[in-house]
């Protein structure tokens, strides 16, 4: 007679994860690291996806016009456009050669723009912070300071990159808030203190982008989307240690619970 063999002890049956996170794409970065091109995402954009939003972070290569966007976006529920050393390409938003402020990548351009215009047009929440602030813009059609700190009138937004990274993305300045925005709602604040890390910054508003906030030196540094579910950009780092800022993890808290009732729209 046979017994039956008991389930080994050191290989446990899978288990699967209580609720099913819904996917929200990161575009990456195109670097080259020594001798050789990666596609990159800091870890703390990956963090404040999955940890912030409670959603499942995949990373998006900067492969350009590869990509069928409307074949990608069926299998999102949500974009986040991170930061990066990296600015915009000022023939992204028609300005003449000269104006270039290097670093640029202009891969990652060609897969952020068209996709950002197509995720708004389809309804597919959306948070973008620092490049991805200035990408949201030069994708609906507006325009960028190059160097914000040789504009009259304008401060230095830049951080000061001898100083330790808790200094460079400690609290710089204050952002007014919309009275009656989107992100006062969430944050529950009329003025946030910020921390500033760019160069790059809005010059002229695209059609369609409301401000959210401004500095106290007038620059638009935040926005949404007129009429999107979700749709908002700053252009600040909330990502960085969010779970310190009661305002910052509101924010990404609010980005997951849209991205969620996306993701349960589509009946997933």
């Amino acid at each position: 007679m046979s017994l039956p063999i008991p389930p080994s002890p050191s290989r446990p049956a899978p288990s699967r994860p209580a609720t099913i996170r819904p996917p929200v794409g990161i575009p990456a970065c195109a670097r080259t690291l020594g001798q050789h091109p990666f596609h990159v995402v800091g870890d703390k954009y990956v963090r404040a996806v999955s940890e912030g939003a409670g959603a499942l972070p995949l990373v998006l290569p900067a492969l350009g016009d590869w990509y069928d966007v409307d074949a990608l976006l069926d299998r999102l529920d949500g974009l986040f456009f991170t930061g990066s050393p990296s600015n915009v390409h000022p023939a992204a938003y028609g300005r003449a050669p000269g104006t270039e402020a290097p670093p640029h990548d202009e891969a990652r351009d060609a897969t952020t723009l068209p996709l950002i215009r197509r995720a708004l047009e389809r309804g597919v929440p959306l948070l973008a912070v620092c490049r991805g602030f200035q990408e949201l813009n030069v994708a609906l059609g507006g325009t960028l300071h190059a160097r914000v700190q040789e504009v009259p009138g304008m401060m230095d937004h830049r951080e000061d990159k001898d100083a330790p990274v808790e200094v460079q993305y400690g609290p710089a300045h204050t952002v007014a808030l919309a009275p009656e925005g989107r992100l006062a709602a969430i944050t529950g604040r009329r003025e946030l203190r910020v921390n500033s890390v760019h160069s790059q910054g809005i010059d002229r508003l695209a059609p369609g982008l409301v401000v959210e906030g401004t500095a106290p030196d007038g620059l638009i540094e935040a926005v949404r989307v007129e009429g999107a579910p979700f749709a908002l950009a700053v252009q600040w780092h909330p990502e960085w240690r969010f779970r310190d800022d009661p305002a910052s993890t509101a924010l990404l808290a609010a980005f997951g619970a849209a991205v969620r009732d996306h993701a349960a729209a589509r009946g997933r």
